[in-house]
């Protein structure tokens, strides 16, 4: 079916469908990784996101339940150039397409990705929309898109986060350490590594006030990656406020920037964000670079962060934003991007290894 993808600027793109073909907006980002795109669309930090994949062939290897990052994808809707109808993979359960439609997310092929990619990088991140309408007025499309919510003041944490406190369901074969984990968009692959380490893991809804995850006695505490704009969820900063000093702390990704703001911090927008698998960080502490998986559209500003009280320990070489901190006294660390990856390279797996190490410390 003829299917546009239309930008709030009034700029069109004519493809065709390849997933569902209901009216879809959301905030036009690109990813630059050249596989994972199922770990990608079943992120929950991608909620209200329309994702541009730059590698041009997209579903070569189908859908496999295993590695989804949730139940459901969670992207608002997916562009590619050429979508994958018959994919090559002994453990493939479905087509890409077939799960789009499957789950009601739009998604558009045929678009020259190249050209739109290098317009996000130059005119920044942008609301668009993907529809099939092709008789309805531009103008009056526009003008919907416009309507929509900014992505600046959003807080999109509430409509990703658990309903109620659980345990993850991939125990470890011997229980070393008590996790809590603040669940404000998590991916399966952070839970995973957790029980890895040898951590009984306890996911808790965003709101969760601090006094009951310091009543269980957690070893230590985990802040997820989630979507949306950091500066609203006000309730996860001072929660975290309430823990800094009590247990030991590791943020990841939107969990970094709700750590830097509960320190006296300020974030935020990045012009197009950071999201793909081969961002080059520098640990300031050892002079290592490590390739890495990101997906941020906010960042912390470093030199709001208080001197006295917190460590840069890691930046991005692209454009010197803040990738890592450490707090000087208290048990605490954050990183701007996912040490899990999924997808992605990892070299950073060893951040989990140093928040056991800071937990044993502690203890």
């Amino acid at each position: 079916m003829p299917t546009r993808l239309i930008l709030e600027d009034g700029t069109v793109y004519d493809g065709e469908a390849f997933g569902a073909t209901a009216n879809t907006i959301g905030e036009v980002v690109f990813n630059t990784s050249m596989t994972g795109y199922q770990e990608i669309a079943t992120d929950p930090s991608y909620r209200f996101q329309i994702v541009v994949m730059t590698y041009p062939h997209i579903g070569n290897y189908g859908i496999e339940k295993a590695v989804a990052q949730n139940e459901v994808p969670q992207v608002a809707g997916f562009v590619v150039r050429d979508a994958v109808a018959e994919p090559s993979n002994a453990h493939s359960e479905m087509p890409l397409a077939d799960y789009f439609v499957q789950h009601g997310i739009s998604a558009i092929q045929g678009i020259d990705t190249r050209s739109l990619t290098r317009k996000i990088r130059n005119e920044g991140a942008m609301r668009g929309m993907i529809t099939s309408e092709s008789e309805r007025d531009v103008a009056s499309i526009v003008d919907e898109i416009r309507q929509a919510p900014s992505m600046s003041g959003l807080d999109l944490v509430q409509r990703v986060t658990a309903l109620r406190p659980y345990t993850f369901d991939e125990p470890p074969a011997e229980v070393k350490k008590r996790v809590a984990l603040y669940d404000f968009g998590v991916k399966r692959d952070i839970l995973r590594h957790l029980s890895r380490q040898g951590c009984d893991v306890t996911v808790y809804p965003a709101t969760t006030h601090a006094d009951e995850i310091l009543a269980q006695r957690f070893d230590g505490v985990m802040l997820s990656n989630g979507p949306g704009d950091p500066e609203p969820v006000t309730y996860a900063q001072e929660n975290i406020r309430q823990l800094v000093g009590k247990i030991p702390i590791f943020g990841i990704c939107l969990g970094h920037q709700l750590l830097g703001l509960a320190l006296g911090g300020r974030t935020y927008k990045l012009k197009f964000g950071h999201r793909g698998g081969n961002h080059p960080v520098k640990d300031l502490r050892t002079g290592r670079v490590e390739i890495t998986a990101q997906n941020h559209g906010f960042a912390v500003d470093p030199d709001s962060l208080p001197d006295n009280d917190v460590e840069r320990t890691h930046i991005n070489l692209n454009d010197q934003t803040l990738e890592g901190f450490r707090h000087r006294r208290e048990p605490v660390l954050a990183v701007q991007y996912h040490p899990e990856a999924a997808p992605g390279p990892h070299d950073s797996f060893y951040l989990f290894g140093e928040f056991m190490q800071m937990i044993d410390g502690w203890k």
